[in-house]
């Protein structure tokens, strides 16, 4: 089927590219003998949970991670019945929905432990759980002093059949920093939790590994990796070669007027830019209530019409202007404003390194109101 132009401002979703990415990165993890968990919190990071899950399932995902409850029904709502967990819970969460649905819960803390076997309890089911421990992020996870306290009530929930620990997990936090001795400190002190929780008569499985650490750290793999941001196309450690990752989301636009004018004109809000010479400006509906940062102005290029081309001016809320010299460009051209590259067009990391920000910060904001999402299905041929 033809894609039609972006008309106004589009992301378009490659589940063809979705799917190869996790495919590249479930036999890493299998060469390892690990399943993979692929993470679709924050609507699939900007690409579309439902989407994303489907893919990732399709292309040999074992289990699938969000960050809330909600996150986690919603993918229920839309008949995805595989594994799911989900870990970050706010203070008097309703965990009773959660599991009725099967989905495991992660828990951090006596306390969120607690309320998990109670509505377990209630609504007449075990409870899938996976503990979390700190081992030096710093963030969520329980701290190593209180762990063994932790892991001692996990065990005795499980005997009342309230609960049953699925798995011990921990996140890293300077994976993508290839050498950074933090690395083998936290997988030291996984290590010294898991063995602390076989001890108290539990038998979990672990994961430790995110993105970076499946493409670089196959030691860290154990029994499952949890990747995100690498499912999506977007490598967390370039510098280490490449991994056949592609990106899945490119943001669309398309000209809505051009306009000829004449040298020493000037464009956009205060005057920031001034024509050089007589040139074709191209108005490009989109700006930054569409997800185009205003701190991007004059340093943003859009591909139009076959050639990287300058924005000029002030990004303003809904347009920005294109400098297009003396080549043809027409109303209805469509505007790459970031995508793989295949076609010269920047690229998510590209924005990112001008934001001075990461590339997942940058696809998991673009979903705005007036922003349309179109997912291209790959072609099957016969």
């Amino acid at each position: 089927m033809k894609e039609e132009t972006a008309r106004r401002a589009d992301l378009r979703i490659d589940v063809g590219a979705l799917r190869r990415n996790v495919a590249v990165l479930a036999s890493r993890a299998a060469a390892s003998g690990a399943r993979t968990m692929v993470v679709v919190k924050s609507d699939g990071y900007g690409h579309g949970a439902v989407t994303v899950a489907r893919a990732a399932l399709a292309a040999g995902a074992d289990e699938l991670g969000v960050a809330s409850v909600t996150e986690a029904l919603d993918l229920r709502a839309h008949d995805i019945t595989a594994p799911l967990m989900a870990w970050l819970h706010g203070p008097g969460e309703d965990f009773r929905p959660a599991v009725r649905e099967d989905v495991a819960l992660s828990a951090s803390s006596l306390e969120t432990l607690h309320e998990i076997a109670k509505a377990a309890d209630q609504v007449g089911r075990t409870a899938r759980v996976h503990l979390k421990i700190d081992t030096g992020l710093n963030r969520n996870g329980c701290p190593a002093h209180l762990w063994h306290e932790l892991v001692t009530a996990a065990a005795r929930a499980e005997d009342t059949g309230s609960v049953r620990v699925l798995a011990v997990w921990s996140h890293l936090a300077c994976a993508d920093e290839l050498d950074h001795p933090s690395i083998d400190e936290q997988a030291e002190r996984f290590h010294a939790a898991y063995v602390q929780a076989r001890r108290a008569g539990l038998s979990p499985e672990r994961h430790l590994a995110n993105s970076a650490a499946t493409l670089t750290r196959p030691e860290l793999h154990f029994e499952m990796v949890r990747v995100g941001i690498a499912a999506y196309g977007l490598d967390p450690v370039p510098e280490h070669g490449d991994h056949g990752l592609v990106p899945a989301m490119t943001f669309r636009s398309s000209v809505v007027l051009t306009k000829r004018v004449a040298a020493g004109e000037r464009v956009s809000y205060g005057h920031t830019w001034t024509a050089e010479r007589e040139t074709t400006l191209a108005l490009v509906p989109v700006g930054y209530g569409d997800g185009v940062p205003r701190v991007l102005s004059g340093r943003l290029a859009v591909w139009l019409a076959d050639a990287l081309r300058p924005q000029v001016g002030r990004v303003c809320m809904d347009q920005i202007v294109v400098d297009c010299g003396d080549d043809p460009v027409a109303v209805g051209d469509e505007v790459l404003l970031f995508g793989p590259g295949d076609h010269g067009e920047p690229t998510a990391a590209d924005w990112a390194r001008e934001l001075g920000t990461i590339h997942y910060e940058v696809v998991t904001g673009m979903f705005r109101p007036r922003v349309s999402r179109t997912v291209v299905e790959p072609e099957v041929t016969t």
